[in-house]
């Protein structure tokens, strides 16, 4: 059995300023490194056997305080890295939709459908997401382990979509806050989402 942890980073100032990041490199706020803190001092398991992070700083940074108490180091990954918004990043939402109406009106009705200026699908981020998450569920083997993934909101969004076997064009149902949660555990590679979108850690007080 295999229990995944898929954690969403910290906020940034693009964030809070409404800005689509992307693969833009954006560090963690001040705030945001209060929120990753919180999640490492009442993380939701016992015991973390490895942790992975898209290698943008956001996350990485975010996984990086989670490993700490746990002793381990952070294997980063570029197939985890946040769809690329191409021309919209360091745009707000009234910015694109001044420049490209249609194009932001199929990004919440038809995600499925859209095809952002100079960026990625929905569907070629999922087939990169689930074609590491396939191998590293692989690698590890079928002991009992904790593992977690640190990454973006919607990449974390089409791998639960494909976890729970719902089409992409659903994927804005599922939220995904600034460290939420997701716990997804498999047994004999075969998944059951225990926990989304979690964020009692954030409502604790630090120690």
């Amino acid at each position: 059995m295999i229990r995944l942890v898929l954690i969403r980073h910290g906020q940034t100032k693009w964030n809070m300023e409404g800005r689509y990041q992307g693969q833009s490199d954006i560090a963690l706020s001040e705030e945001g490194m209060k929120q990753a803190k919180k999640l490492a001092e009442h993380f939701p398991a016992e015991r973390l056997d490895a942790i992975y992070a898209s290698d943008l700083q956001r996350a990485t940074k975010t996984a990086e305080i989670i490993a700490r108490p746990f002793g381990l180091s952070v294997q980063c990954e570029e197939a985890f890295r946040e769809l690329s918004f191409g021309a919209w990043e360091g745009l707000t939402y009234e910015e694109i939709v001044q420049r490209w109406p249609k194009a932001l009106e199929n990004f919440f009705q038809h995600p499925d459908m859209l095809q952002i200026p100079q960026g990625e699908t929905f569907r070629q981020v999922q087939d990169r997401a689930m074609n590491r998450l396939n191998a590293i569920l692989q690698e590890e083997g079928a002991e009992e382990k904790t593992i977690a993934i640190v990454a973006h909101g919607a990449i974390l969004r089409t791998i639960l979509t494909a976890q729970l076997c719902i089409p992409l064009r659903c994927v804005w149902r599922i939220r995904q806050f600034n460290t939420a949660v997701n716990i997804v555990r498999y047994d004999d590679f075969v998944p059951t989402v225990e926990l989304m979108n979690g964020t009692a850690h954030l409502q604790m007080d630090s120690e």
